[in-house]
């Protein structure tokens, strides 16, 4: 006789037969959760197997002394699907603590992406206008004039004085870098040899500093303080005519304040990490994950990222903390032109005007290697945009753009590859250990995947 079961049974059973075979089928076209076949989208599972590797040698040539936390996570997507996340090494200097795939990083400059992604979001509500003048939502700016330095022919003695700016910075200015505002450091700001014009350099090399002694950019303080020291502060630049990498992105923080009546990191949970799914990612770490946090890669953490306690002052410029996964869904968003898992963040309009070219033509270029006719790239709204594959020190096809953080977090996305790559270290620049994980090796070695042939190892400098 065939035992008989409840109908409560029946459905239990059935219950437990689908989900099996849920998981049993491959994740579905866009599930960045589950890791696909790479081999069925065109990607060598041999060559990804190199990465792992590539990385743990450099970890073992450089001790933590050197400024290199031993460990890394990596994740790459192509077509909408995960095909590589690993987790490499450990997250402590002391190598106890094995690196996980959730681990949580510091993703400093990493963060001005997402500041700008917040500030086109306002643009898409009908909020904020990009030609804005900025002293429109930040009136104690609406004043600021620009530094000259000016040198008489006749006698040689040199005045320091203000001009009033051609036209005012506008919303767009910050977004591109164009603003005239710009870092109190000095050592990226100017290629080896530094300005054109030997005037010009000492003058802005003066505005430097004063950045440096007058603007209140401290954890104890707020965003409107920050602004408001700006205020009585010379720009570097006449609005429009010089891209130079510095506070514009801070100050947009403000002005997504102001607009959207929110603190920006409410305004960030609301409208990007909560619709994305972005779980771990925000201003400060909390004490239950703590022991997921990578350690510093100098002995102790400077106090303005110190991410262990809530800041006053929310750096859309650099404060924020991430993991390789969530970094990878903000990245698919963008690839997807502002659309994840059926939720909407960004219109199309918007994400392509973000990764157009946003330099005036005549624009002049101070500042590193990563913008410019050297780094084969230009600027959009909030990343770097590869132009030129000749010139470029990275594989990738026009129109991919990127951008990194201070202690090495980076990552790039090529739409014509329908490629997305994140790394995410900490390791302090300048340092030998930094060097031999730069320029570029975690790029050669993906799009190395991508080919049939097998591609030699990425070269670095030797390790010691």
């Amino acid at each position: 006789m065939t035992p008989r079961i409840s109908r409560s049974r029946a459905l239990q059973l059935l219950s437990t037969l689908m989900l099996l075979l849920s998981l049993a089928r491959p994740a579905a076209s866009g599930d960045l959760s589950q890791p696909a076949d790479p081999e069925a989208l065109g990607v060598s599972s041999a060559q990804l197997a190199r990465i792992a590797p590539w990385y743990q040698a450099r970890f073992d040539a450089f001790p933590p002394s050197e400024g290199l936390v031993p460990g890394a996570v990596v994740a790459v997507a192509k077509a909408g699907r995960l095909v590589y996340l690993q987790a490499i090494g450990f997250q402590d200097r002391a190598k106890t603590v094995p690196m996980r795939i959730d681990s949580i990083f510091w993703i400093a400059s990493m963060t001005k992406p997402v500041t700008s992604v917040a500030a086109m979001i306002l643009v898409d509500d009908g909020r904020l206008d990009l030609d804005a003048p900025v002293g429109h939502y930040l009136p104690e700016l609406a004043d600021m004039q620009v530094g000259v330095r000016r040198t008489d022919p006749a006698t040689g003695t040199t005045a320091y004085g203000l001009e009033p700016p051609k036209r005012p910075m506008t919303v767009r200015d910050l977004l591109r870098h164009t603003s005239g505002l710009i870092y109190p450091e000095l050592d990226f700001a100017y290629p080896a040899g530094g300005l054109a014009d030997p005037n010009a350099d000492a003058g802005i090399r003066m505005i430097h500093m004063l950045y440096g002694w007058k603007a209140v950019y401290r954890r104890d303080r707020t965003l409107k303080d920050f602004v408001t020291s700006l205020a009585a502060l010379p720009l570097a630049h006449q609005p429009g005519e010089v891209h130079e990498y510095g506070w514009s992105v801070d100050v947009l923080d403000r002005v997504i304040e102001v607009v959207s009546g929110q603190p920006l990191d409410q305004f960030m949970q609301d409208r990007i990490f909560a619709p994305l799914h972005m779980v771990d990612t925000g201003f400060v770490v909390p004490k239950e994950k703590l022991d997921r946090l990578v350690d510093a890669p100098m002995p102790e953490r400077p106090p303005i990222w110190d991410v262990t306690t809530k800041p006053k002052l929310f750096a859309g410029g650099g404060g924020l903390v991430s993991t390789a996964p969530d970094y990878l869904r903000f990245c698919q968003m963008l690839l997807n032109g502002g659309l994840l898992d059926g939720v909407r963040v960004l219109s199309p309009e918007a994400v392509k005007a973000m990764t157009t070219d946003a330099l005036p033509a005549d624009v002049r270029i101070f500042g590193g290697e990563e913008v410019g006719p050297r780094a084969g790239t230009t600027f959009g709204l909030g990343f770097a945009i590869r132009t030129d594959p000749v010139s470029s020190w990275l594989p990738g096809k026009p129109g991919s753009f990127a951008w990194a953080g201070y202690w090495g977090t980076y990552f790039w996305i090529d739409p014509a590859e329908q490629l997305i790559g994140v790394e995410m270290i900490q390791a302090t620049p300048g340092s030998k250990a930094r060097a031999a994980l730069r320029p570029g090796g975690i790029n050669r070695l993906v799009y190395a995947a991508l080919s049939a042939p097998a591609a030699s190892e990425p070269k670095s400098p030797a390790a010691p």
